[in-house]
């Protein structure tokens, strides 16, 4: 339940940023991003630890609520930039996330649906908030970034002999 919780919690934490912060300097890099972007970056690792605890049919519920929460707290000139670039990105995640991790691990799973989603996620919110790819340099790091400190964590989390858990069935 925890990683559903922090999931949904980290998606209204997003849509708040974005609605309610300037947006955020990459301070040495000259990049720009939404305000939501590192949460954004963190609700597509989320969802994969959403994935491993509850499998295909509990990711798929934690999508339709997510797109929900999306849908009540994206502000109003942001609900269906937010509410389709979530759920599109989502998905598509997903659909990279599971053989990925079956095939080569959490790590690998983790890197390859984030940089998709995160790919997706930016080309569409951008386009349908912004009428503008022009953030799109920053957005795609920032959520990078988040994908990266996500798979450094799995990397040290497996060197200590920590056991993340095997991979669910599709």
């Amino acid at each position: 339940m925890r990683y559903l919780t922090a999931y949904l919690a980290t998606i209204v934490a997003a849509n708040l940023a974005v609605a309610h912060l300037h947006p955020s300097p990459w301070y040495g890099l000259g990049l720009t991003a939404p305000a939501g972007v590192y949460f954004a970056g963190l609700v597509l690792v989320l969802r994969d630890y959403v994935h491993r605890q509850y499998g295909l049919r509990g990711s798929l519920v934690a999508v339709a609520l997510g797109s929900l929460v999306s849908l009540l707290m994206a502000a109003p000139q942001f609900i269906v930039a937010s509410v389709a670039a979530f759920a599109v990105a989502e998905l598509l995640d997903l659909a990279v996330f599971i053989p990925a991790t079956n095939r080569w691990g959490m790590a690998a799973g983790v890197a390859l649906s984030g940089v998709v989603g995160s790919l997706v996620d930016s080309l569409l919110f951008l386009q349908l908030a912004f009428g503008s790819l022009a953030f799109f340099p920053g957005q795609f790091v920032g959520k990078l970034a988040m994908t990266a400190a996500a798979v450094a964590f799995i990397a040290w989390r497996a060197r200590e002999g920590r056991r993340v858990p095997a991979p669910v069935p599709a």
